[in-house]
């Protein structure tokens, strides 16, 4: 029997300025994925003018998305880390690093490294059903490994 069950995930988040010693997070929304990578296009393919297959490699970066509950203490330190990376005027970015490390409940690792924070939601929003709008933080990392 495999069990494919998220219950139990944890992510640990290190930022290079921002949080060096790094925060976990374990409370996900439930109206979104908690935990999304979308696949990879690894190669590109073209066709030789005699209709010959070429095929050549593509460095892609490894895209995160993480979904968390509003307001909840995860979310609250993610919005730190998005405003402290957020540019504007008078305002630098932090810059952070950022290293993802996930551990999931059958005892899996995947580490995430050379990241940066690209996007996320910086005030609370509120559905139509009447309640505050999960909150998604994206990410991108230029390299991963683990055990998975």
């Amino acid at each position: 029997m495999q069990n494919i069950s998220g219950f139990g995930l944890s992510v640990h988040i290190c930022a290079s300025k921002t949080f060096p010693a790094g925060f976990s997070v374990t409370q996900f929304a439930d109206d979104g994925d908690p935990f999304d990578i979308p696949s990879l296009q690894i190669n590109e393919t073209g066709m030789g003018l005699n209709g010959d297959l070429i095929v050549w490699s593509k460095a892609s970066p490894i895209l995160i998305t993480l979904n968390l509950i509003p307001a909840s203490d995860d979310d609250i330190n993610m919005a730190i880390l998005l405003e402290a990376n957020r540019v504007g005027s008078g305002k630098q970015s932090a810059k952070d690093i950022i290293t993802l490390i996930a551990t999931y409940q059958n005892g899996g690792l995947l580490t995430l490294t050379n990241g940066t924070i690209t996007g996320g939601m910086p005030a609370n929003s509120v559905a139509s059903a009447g309640r505050m709008k999960s909150k998604p933080y994206t990410f991108v990392f230029e390299n991963r490994t683990g055990t998975l």
